[in-house]
């Protein structure tokens, strides 16, 4: 039988004690810290006498009346095993079910080991004492989550660490939870403020004056004052602890192991590392993520929430205009959602509204001064609040800080290690790690590799500090140095490792190259490590598909480049092959993209390297695709695959009939290009599951299904080049490599829906391409894209809205109209201009694009392009002609049945047979279609097909 708790007994067991009456656990007599509802836990458990307590039963007992999740609870049992040590099995778990404490409990009579835990009051005067926690003169914002997984630490353990760096806001939100302790549990609660004490010997007396405590002579020590606590039940907040961290350690752990009833909250930015200690390192507010957000959902993130709140306090009146908000998203961006600084910033956009404030925060130290009158000194000004930090520092500690800085992103240990220079590898990991406890550097540690980071107002106040040292040039030395060399086998792995483990190591360095970068190619820096780290951090702007800045960053390198150098040329290849695809697909038509291929190509057979002349053959086969020249794209294709054709490299090889389908396929052999693309992916099998992207820059086998998908179509397989699709769509967003997914939407999705009449899905692939060229510049798919919005707009009916789209964005895309994916819209901009009867623009459109076809042998698209005009002859009286109408037709169905292209063979017989009904010829009309709708053999839920069997029966005989 469980003994009653009102008996208020001491259990016993194995130098373990669970005292009741104190509520108090003790191992060896020694007192062991753990917090109120932890305690309760383990006195209900330890009366259960070794039955096992169901979880349901325990919350009942435990927070009665109070709904409580499962998480809180397994916040408790942690505390609980921590605060049993090595003897943490005593407390077993049966999973899903609930509890039970393990051991020979002996119960003894209550208070016989008072004199042993040392708690007999001293003779001391205790005033009576009121609360000093200050009322709210203001709403936290933003914490709700962090009150909440607090209150449960605080519950569980009796010392519980706020910690982070300045401005964080540890203080508001300590201050938030103790009011709440006052308020919910009626215990006592002091504040003590130790932000204005130098001198860490007279913690104790700051202590023992706010309690009114009164030491009779005796030495104000945490001896003492434990002793004259005794048993009272407090909550005490030392709030700013950092400057005296091991004195205020020794204090606390002095009172919590021999003063049952206290728990202590403490602020720090460093914990206090004593025993029964749990931290909650306090985080920044959450900021709007980077690219367009919606303005609905830039409110729902706190650093919003808390700017406009602040500056609405102080009668701010601006208007919430696109520019405003984007200004404050960029602003709470900028100030890493660091509450202090996004106060400060509030308080002068009441002023100077946002836009002005964003274009100020380069010099953030000198406009963000406008704090809380009631603050304390540290916390009026941004850079008061970091000089705190900073001057706590001892040198050793402030000098790795300020090397630091440099830094423009995450870093790893050792690259810390290059840049500081002078100091032995283990000093600057211990720096390092002091940095990280002390909240003035934040580690991540998820991955393989902790990777470590500045908030980017600490790393503007440590390169201040750099610069102001004249430390700055020997680091970004450096720091360069590290990077280049840091990359120097980044494309081998590249071709070797997936996108995403690529990325996660070296993606997230493209800051720190930025700057590496900006420094060599300074008047200050040295241009030769400039063009050597351009050129091997070129796979990142690769994998990244930054085709601006890949472009600007190799055109500067090479005109910085020293030909004297030995590897002038290897230089320069690499340089010109990078520039290449920067041009060819960022730019389209640009005529500077061919003889950069070329350069390439030349450089290589002079070095004989045989991977960057496959690379500039294929280079130099997209210019000609780009440039209209598909017979010579032709002749770049074949000698690939001569060059590739007695290797056993599976992905060369691939390549190789990757290049001769898409060539076949826009010259018009859709059975050629099916017969190529089918070998490249019967190769699938013994390419590497892991997608290679630098060398040819897309991945490989996400690319030969958009192709297989626009072949199959053209061919007559229609359901077959949906499910290409559909799985196409799925593998090029796992890919991860923006450029390729924009080629899977615009070059397959986009076109084989607008084909197929599911107005709905090129509607929605249509958008997903738009968003996502928005959030990676990738200019030309988005000129593409638009143009595409305006096909389907005048498809659905919109004819005049189609048509003012297709128009104006037409036009934007000056040279790019002439790519090979602008033919499509071309030809439904002369079909939409024959719906609102401008026939004679239609017919000079679409003769125009006719004219291009023959004169470049871009035949894929020339059999729609003749039905288009065949309607048009239609349409009218003034331009009607039945005869060429008629002769376009039939000559398109004798282009596509040569082609094996069965779906513009089926368009054309439809417009063919609809003539003929027209002519009362409906023998002739059924003659013409049928045996083009019997050859297909799947396909019969698209528009067209349906259309088809509808006209059939009509005609049948």
């Amino acid at each position: 039988m469980a003994q009653e708790v009102s008996q208020r007994p001491v259990y016993e067991s194995a130098g373990w004690e669970i005292d009741l009456a104190r509520r108090e656990l003790r191992s060896m007599g020694v007192s062991v810290p753990l917090g109120g509802r932890a305690f309760e836990i383990v006195a209900e458990l330890v009366q259960a006498e070794g039955e096992l307590v169901p979880k349901n039963k325990l919350i009942e007992k435990v927070w009665p009346g109070i709904f409580v999740d499962e998480s809180a609870v397994r916040v408790h049992i942690a505390a609980i095993r921590k605060a049993f040590g090595s003897d943490r099995e005593m407390l077993s778990t049966t999973v899903g079910r609930g509890y039970r404490l393990l051991g020979t409990w002996k119960i003894r009579e209550a208070g016989a080991s008072a004199q042993s835990a040392g708690l007999e009051p001293m003779k001391a005067v205790v005033g009576a004492i009121s609360t000093n926690v200050p009322a709210a003169t203001y709403a936290l914002v933003g914490r709700d989550s962090a009150m909440s997984y607090v209150q449960d630490l605080m519950s569980a353990y009796r010392v519980v660490t706020l910690a982070g760096p300045g401005g964080i806001g540890k203080t508001a939100l300590g201050l938030e939870l103790t009011r709440l302790v006052l308020a919910s549990q009626q215990t006592e609660s002091l504040l003590v403020e130790l932000a204005s004490l130098s001198n860490p010997t007279l913690v104790p007396s700051v202590l023992a004056s706010v309690m009114g405590i009164k030491l009779e002579g005796e030495e104000i020590s945490p001896e003492a004052i434990a002793r004259a606590i005794g048993t009272r039940q407090l909550l005490i907040f030392l709030d700013n602890c950092e400057h005296l961290v091991d004195a205020v350690a020794e204090l606390t752990e002095t009172i919590v192991s021999r003063c049952p009833g206290i728990s202590f909250l403490v602020t720090s930015r460093e914990p206090l590392r004593i025993v029964g200690e749990q931290v909650y390192r306090v985080l920044p507010l959450s900021v709007p993520p980077a690219g367009r957000v919606e303005a609905e959902v830039i409110f729902e993130h706190t650093a919003v929430q808390l700017f406009m709140a602040r500056a609405k306090a102080l009668g701010a009146d601006f208007q919430l205009s696109e520019e405003n908000l984007n200004a404050i998203v960029s602003i709470c961006r900028r100030l890493d959602g660091i509450p202090l600084a996004i106060e400060f910033a509030a308080a002068r956009a009441a002023l100077l509204g946002p836009a002005r404030i964003a274009a100020l925060l380069d010099d953030r130290f000198k406009f963000l001064t406008t704090g809380r009158r009631t603050a304390l000194p540290r916390h009026q000004t941004l850079r008061a609040a970091l000089d705190w930090s900073y001057d706590l520092l001892p040198e050793t500690e402030a000098r790795v800080l300020r090397h630091l800085g440099i830094f423009a992103g995450d870093f790893l240990l050792e690259a810390a290690i290059a840049v500081v220079g002078e100091e032995v590898a283990y000093e600057v990991t211990d720096h390092l790690a002091n940095l990280v406890a002390k909240s003035l550097v934040a580690a991540d540690i998820r991955g393989h590799r902790p990777h470590y980071r500045l908030l980017d107002t600490t790393r503007a106040y440590a390169m201040e500090k750099l610069r102001g040292c004249g430390e700055f040039n020997p680091a970004a030395r450096r720091h360069a140095e590290y990077y280049r060399a840091f990359f120097m086998h980044a494309e081998a792995e590249s071709e070797l490792r997936s996108q995403t483990e690529w990325l996660a190591d070296y993606g997230r360095h493209i800051d720190s190259v930025r700057a590496s970068l900006d420094w060599a190619f300074s008047p200050d820096g040295d241009a030769s490590i400039g063009v050597a780290l351009t050129a091997v951090a070129v796979p990142l702007w690769v994998q990244l598909s930054l085709l601006g800045e890949c472009r600007e960053r190799t055109q500067l390198a090479l005109t910085r480049l020293d030909e004297s150098a030995s590897d002038a040329a290897r230089v320069r290849m690499q340089l010109s092959a990078a520039l290449a695809w920067s041009l060819m697909y960022g730019v389209g038509r640009a005529r500077e993209a061919g003889p950069a291929w070329s350069t390439t190509l030349r450089l290589a057979e002079d070095l004989d390297d045989r991977d960057y002349r496959l690379r500039g053959l294929w280079g130099l086969c997209i210019d000609q695709f780009n440039n209209g020249e598909f017979r010579k794209a032709l002749e770049f294709a074949n000698r690939f695959a001569e060059v590739v054709a007695d290797g056993d490299q599976t992905i060369d090889l691939m390549m190789a009939d990757r290049l001769l389908a898409t060539t076949l396929h826009f010259l018009g052999d859709q059975t050629g290009a099916r017969h190529h693309i089918e070998r490249t992916l019967s190769r699938l099998a013994d390419l590497t599951p892991k997608p290679q992207i630098v060398r040819f820059r897309f991945d490989l086998r996400v690319s030969a299904h958009y192709f297989q998908a626009r072949i199959l179509w053209l061919s007559g397989s229609i359901d077959q080049a949906l499910n290409v699709v559909a799985r196409n769509i799925e593998e090029g967003r796992a890919a991860g490599h923006a450029l390729t997914f924009c080629s899977v939407l615009g070059q397959a999705a986009c076109p084989i829906a607008f084909f197929s009449g599911d107005l709905d899905a090129a509607e929605r692939y249509c958008a997903t391409l738009l968003d996502h060229t928005e959030r990676h510049p990738i200019r030309l798919w988005n000129l593409w894209a638009r143009v595409f919005n305006g096909m389907v707009l005048a498809k659905r009916g919109d004819v005049a809205g189609g048509l003012k789209i297709l128009r104006s964005e037409l036009e934007a895309a000056g040279d790019a109209r002439f790519l090979p994916r602008f033919l499509l819209p071309l030809g439904e901009l002369a079909a939409s201009l024959g719906l609102i009867g401008e026939v004679a623009q239609g017919l000079a459109t679409v003769d125009e694009a006719l004219a291009r076809c023959e004169a470049r042998d871009e035949r894929w698209y020339q059999a729609e392009l003749l039905r288009i005009k065949g309607e048009l002859l239609l349409r009218g009286s003034e331009y009607r002609s039945t005869s060429t109408a008629e002769q376009c037709f039939t000559s398109a169905i004798e282009l596509a049945r040569g082609q094996g292209a069965l779906f513009w063979e089926l368009r054309n017989g439809m417009a063919l047979a609809r003539l003929r009904m027209e002519q009362d010829r409906c023998a002739d009309a059924y003659e013409v279609l049928a045996p083009v709708y019997g050859k297909l053999t799947e396909g019969f839920a698209t528009a067209d097909t349906k259309t088809a069997k509808a006209l059939l029966a009509q005609l049948a005989p």
